[in-house]
This record gives C-alpha cells, structure tokens and sequence, in this order.
C-alpha cells in the first residue's frame, strides 16, 4: 500500500493536498449556501393510528346515530395505550375523540335522566290531581 501524501518539505512546511474525489457512488453534492443544513432525504413521518381516526370518527357519528360516543370512548382509551406503546401518530385525535366521547355521553345521560324526573313529575301531577278529584283526598 503507497502513502497518498508526500513527506513534508524540511524547507517549505507541510504542502496542501486535496482530498480525493469519491471511489463509489455518485459525487458528492455541492456545499449547501452558509447558514443552511443541507438535505440528505425525506424522513417519512410516522403512520396515524387506525384506532385514533375510529374514535373520532364514531364520536362525532353520536350526532347522526346517538350512540357512537361508546365506541368512540373505547377506540380513543385503545387508541392512546396502542400510540404510547408504539410512537404512531394520532394522538390528538385520539384525544379529541376521547373528549367529544365523554361530553356526549355527558349529555345523553343528562337527557335520559331528564325525560325520567319529566314523566315522573308528570305521573305524580295526574295521580294527585286524581286523588284530590275524586273526593278521597285530604
């Protein structure tokens, strides 16, 4: 194997020798303008997690279906252990349908237990005004 450099010159110092071109591959790029990082390739991003879009999707459908806001709590709670565990993307939609899952279910337990006081106010109005009516009341 040959020394690609010449011994330093006693007299004149050591000499300047360029690097040699690239063996393999193509050639080099050009240097990138001062102050910016050249690019080397496209870093894919990573795949949005499947169960994130279900949640969301399912707990927005609770306006059109009225009970897709369970699906959408389970898929979000899935959703957010799978992403923690795998680094996935879609997080936030996960959490999103998480949120607007909990709300609604929120919301339908609200109105069923409004309905419920309603007839049950209702029903005890028509039996008092029945009792009272009929003479056998107080």
């Amino acid at each position: 194997m040959s020394n690609q450099y010449p011994p330093p010159d006693p007299q004149n110092g050591p000499q300047y020798v360029p690097p040699p071109p690239p063996q393999y591959g193509q050639p080099a790029p050009p240097p990138a303008p001062y102050g910016y990082q050249p690019v080397y390739g496209y870093v894919p991003a990573p795949p949005t997690n499947t169960m994130a879009v279900v949640s969301l999707v399912s707990s927005l459908a609770t306006l059109v279906v009225g009970i897709g806001w369970i699906p959408g709590i389970i898929c979000g709670h899935m959703a957010v252990r799978q992403i923690q565990r795998t680094g996935e993307a879609g997080e936030g939609m996960a959490r999103a349908g998480l949120i607007i899952g909990y709300v609604f279910g929120i919301i339908t337990v609200l109105v069923i237990l409004a309905y419920i006081l309603f007839f049950v106010f209702i029903l005890g109005m028509a039996g008092l005004a029945s009792t009272t009516s009929s003479g056998q009341g107080v």
